[in-house]
């Protein structure tokens, strides 16, 4: 990255940008964009919520649903290894265009995993979104090498922070234009994505899915964390994970800007005393725990609201907030095992309902000839273990204690299709 945008290397991002001259400067260039973009949020953005109650649940295909990130860089012969063992069909990548000369090292690594879906998120840099010629000219070599095994290209990330290049929705669009005139002169047969708004600043959004530009996206993408807010169930303006992906997949129901996908490109908690590798300050950092349980809990609630097409965790290999410590070796966080149970469990899984009591969630679904339920609770209580009961923790060890104790780590209970039927849980 060019001066003053620096890439900090312990935790995977832009560093912050100091230089408050050059932000203000940036900014007032940008003016009009900026305008539109917080006028229009204010006045029409609280509309589109009177739409939510009418925007209908798609049937998600559960195979797809779970995708991990990871850096092709790092550790890669253990990362071929994890992916294997982890067994999502799909794997997100990402490449910067700062850092073209590494495309054919990323094309190697992408032969070495063929049956996996693949999600190439295309990082920019100032120099690409300023010269338009430039940006045509990596992306058309980008497209070229790698149309035939990439599934999804993302083009351009959290465009709302200054430190990732972009300093309005106008410059960003402007940058995505490059990208979907290239797929409709000379690859029509890849599959762009875009939006790439980070956190909870639907503004945003709203601006890159309602404009004049003569774009369109094959589905919106999201960098959609929660973790400011602590669990995932905790509330954000009066707005629950489960809220905030209902208003999501309405805009892209909305806009003629979208095809009706929507895809969390981007996604975890940052881990406690991981620091310089923790993506935030310690303030935010939450135990190995409450890792797994929050990320387990997000899955689990993203995939019943069944608008959410691919869910991708980020990601497998990072210190601050990986699955994997790689500091001094490879070690798996009790996070892999509860990643692995879980696509383990519900790569087939049917969906059938989500109840919600009093802080306690179960998440109902058919899963091979059986129905499975999936027990959490905010607050610890007890539950007989029935005779037909096949209990998991969730890290698929067995339960055969007389009581179970449901609390914010999930608990997976399997129950006869006999019962099921008696019960009518379905």
């Amino acid at each position: 990255m060019n001066k003053p945008f620096q890439w900090d290397d312990y935790s995977d991002q832009p560093a912050q940008l100091k230089d408050r001259a050059f932000k203000k400067k940036m900014r007032k260039k940008q003016l009009l964009s900026l305008l539109f973009t917080y006028l229009s949020g204010m006045l029409f953005l609280p509309l589109t919520l009177f739409a939510l109650p009418f925007v209908k649940r798609k049937e998600i295909d559960s195979k797809d649903f779970f995708c991990i990130g990871v850096d092709f860089e790092r550790e890669t012969q253990e990362t071929l290894t994890l992916i294997d063992e982890l067994n999502t069909s799909r794997v997100l990548v990402r490449l910067k265009l700062w850092e073209m000369e590494k495309l054919e090292q990323l094309s190697s690594f992408l032969e070495k995993i063929p049956h996996k879906k693949i999600t190439l998120k295309i990082l920019q840099d100032r120099e690409n979104i300023e010269d338009a010629t430039l940006l045509h000219t990596n992306l058309e070599q980008i497209f070229s090498t790698l149309q035939n095994r990439v599934d999804i290209f993302e083009i351009g990330s959290t465009i709302n922070r200054a430190k990732w290049g972009f300093f309005s929705v106008g410059e960003y669009l402007h940058f995505y234009k490059v990208a979907y005139d290239l797929q409709q002169t000379q690859f029509q047969n890849i599959t762009l994505i875009g939006s790439g708004v980070i956190d909870f600043e639907y503004h945003y959004t709203f601006h890159t899915l309602f404009n004049r530009a003569k774009i369109h996206y094959n589905g919106v993408s999201a960098l959609l964390y929660v973790d400011r807010r602590g669990a995932p169930e905790n509330t954000q303006l009066g707005f629950t994970l489960s809220d905030k992906i209902a208003w999501l997949s309405t805009l892209t129901w909305l806009s003629p800007k979208t095809e009706h996908k929507l895809h969390i490109t981007e996604t975890n908690w940052p881990i406690t005393a991981t620091a310089p590798y923790a993506p935030t300050s310690e303030t935010e950092c939450v135990d190995e725990e409450s890792y797994a349980n929050f990320m387990l809990r997000y899955h689990f609630l993203a995939f019943a609201s069944q608008q959410v097409d691919t869910l991708s965790w980020h990601q497998l290999i990072a210190p601050g907030y990986g699955l994997i410590d790689n500091r001094d070796r490879i070690k798996k966080r009790t996070a892999f095992e509860s990643y692995k149970f879980m696509v383990a469990t519900l790569s087939s899984a049917q969906f059938l309902r989500l109840d919600i009591k009093r802080g306690y969630y179960i998440l109902q679904c058919w899963v091979d000839e059986q129905l499975l339920q999936i027990h959490w609770s905010l607050s610890d209580t007890t539950l007989k273990n029935e005779e037909f009961f096949k209990v998991f923790d969730k890290n698929g060890n067995k339960l055969t204690s007389e009581t179970l104790t449901i609390s914010a780590a999930p608990t997976y209970i399997y129950i006869t299709k006999a019962v099921g039927e008696k019960i009518n849980c379905i």
